[in-house]
Order: C-alpha cells, then structure tokens, then sequence
C-alpha cells in the first residue's frame, strides 16, 4: 500500500512514466503519432486497432497499460505540431530493421479490424516508401 502511495506521489510531482519515456525519446514519439495516425486514417477508431496498439506499446515499448490513455493525450497535444513527413524523417537515419519495425507495426494496425480502407493502404504505402522499406518485407515475419 505504501509502494502505490509513493508510486502516486511521484506520479504527480514527475508526471505518468509513459508519458515521461514517449516525451525523453522523439523516435518513440514519432512511432506512436505515426501508429495513431493509421488508427485514425480510416476514419473510424475500432477497439480492434487499438488494442493492436496497446499490445505494440506494452511488448515493444514498455508503455503500462495505465499510462496508455495519457500517452495518447500526450500525442494529441504533440500531434498538432508534427506532419506525418517529419513524424517519418525521425526514422530515415535508422538502421533498416527499426524502420521495418515501424512499417510492420503500421500494418498489424492497419489490419485489425479485418478491413483496409484506402486511406490505410495509401498511408501505409506512403510511409514504406519514405522509410526506404521494401513492401514485401512489411508482410514477411520478422526474423
């Protein structure tokens, strides 16, 4: 009882752990604007994205579940300043696997609800082709 006390007290005084780890890394921040944006590129939020979503921030990230809700919010706010072009430039000195990664992510995402709308695929296409991803790879299992 007194950890989630203490845990509470820090919460307020340095804010949410997740929002903390997405705001100290702009790469993270771009994926997760990038991964909310396919959410929201075919108009419609499904429970099946974002689950999707949830799950890539907690195995791939280490966002907690219940620091989810603020990251979003967070990238809301963050998200009026940043262009999907510059969200993407973030990835283009990586190594080729991370921004694999990042297209792969995009496309479980974009998959969810068992519908690919235009936007998605054009969104998604778009992105591969920024990120200098060869599409097949996208739809190959990592490994």
């Amino acid at each position: 009882m007194a950890r989630g006390l203490l845990a509470q007290i820090r919460t307020l005084f340095e804010g949410d752990p997740g929002v903390r780890k997405v705001a100290d890394d702009p790469v993270l921040t771009a994926e997760l604007l990038l991964l909310f944006r396919m959410i929201l590129a075919d108009g419609e939020v499904s429970e099946s994205e974002l689950a999707v979503f949830r799950r890539i921030c907690e195995e791939s990230f280490g966002i907690a579940g219940d620091s989810l809700d603020a990251v979003v919010e967070y990238l809301q706010d963050y998200g009026y300043e940043t262009t999907g072009a510059q969200a993407v430039a973030m990835f283009q000195d990586l190594d080729i696997e991370r921004r694999k990664e990042l297209a792969r992510h995009m496309a479980e995402i974009a998959k969810a609800d068992a519908h690919l709308s235009e936007n998605e695929v054009r969104l998604l296409r778009r992105t591969i082709d920024m990120l200098g991803v060869n599409p097949a790879d996208v739809v190959k299992p990592a490994g």
